[in-house]
């Protein structure tokens, strides 16, 4: 009976790209175990480095009356260390035959490369009633979803710690598209933000704007208000519903005009020049 680590069994794949001239394969037909070892486990084990160690032992128990073979055997395995952990140290193994055909391999520091035996039984370690251990294994179960979780960050040293380069680039700087629009140069402050973009002026402040406007002309369209306030068409159409009549017909239908009241309160408003 030979075990075979979770790291082990990763590992086969790279022993096979040795050169075949170097892979022994005498014991190739061995029937060997693969075991998966939880991180814990694995983890103190490779901290004994003595081979000559017992880390575990395995145990076998037998229902002769149990007639389904495979629930008839049962496994269980104690570890054997020197050191108090808080690791369990009683598991149960469950072991299936139904695995994917693999095989183990082996290769020395020189290189060599060999088949040690073919995977028969595929085995989970499951902690058995841990007893009066019980809160300090469900701690570490917690600890170690808790470190999984976090997200390791990184701090790196700017060489340029003038930090020049992270300023944004002026608009005169940016790259300039080589569609046909954009080869028209447009004048500074003629750039006109979209329609979806337009921000929404105080309400008074826009009161103020259109009397201004309606001082320079009585009759104005709505597309040109639109344009002289680069405003969104919906609140400047409620500001002008409310001081403002629309011409439906007539020399200047289309457009608005102050209502008579505005209009005679804006004309008193304007003094005369001195």
């Amino acid at each position: 009976m030979a075990g075979s680590g979770e790291n082990e069994g990763g590992g086969g794949g790279g022993g096979g790209g040795a050169a075949a001239a170097n892979l022994e394969v005498g014991r190739a037909e061995r029937a060997v175990w693969l075991l998966k070892v939880p991180t814990v486990v694995g983890q103190s084990w490779q901290q004994q480095q003595d081979a000559s160690n017992t880390l575990a032992r395995v145990s076998l128990s037998l229902d002769p009356l149990n007639s389904d073979p495979q629930s008839a055997v049962q496994f269980s395995m104690t570890l054997v260390e020197k050191e108090a952990t808080t690791a369990p140290k009683a598991f149960t193994l469950n072991f299936t035959k139904d695995l994917v055909p693999m095989h183990i391999f082996s290769e020395t520091p020189q290189g060599r490369v060999a088949v040690e035996g073919k995977v028969e039984h595929k085995f989970d370690m499951k902690p058995t009633n841990m007893g009066n251990n019980d809160e300090a294994y469900r701690k570490l179960c917690r600890d170690r979803l808790n470190k999984s979780m976090l997200k390791t960050r990184t701090t790196q040293v700017l060489q340029n710690d003038r930090g020049g380069y992270m300023r944004p680039m002026p608009m005169e700087a940016w790259p300039v598209s080589a569609s046909k629009d954009s080869k028209k140069k447009i004048a500074p402050g003629a750039i006109k933000a979209p329609e979806g973009k337009r921000i929404r002026k105080e309400r008074g402040e826009l009161e103020d704007i259109v009397f201004k406007l309606f001082e320079r002309r009585p009759n104005w369209a709505l597309k040109q208000l639109v344009e002289e306030t680069d405003q969104p068409v919906a609140f400047l159409k409620e500001i002008l519903n409310d001081l403002c009549m629309y011409n439906k017909r007539g020399a200047n239908q289309g457009t608005y005009e102050l209502k008579p009241e505005y209009r005679k309160n804006a004309t008193e408003d304007v003094k005369p020049a001195v």
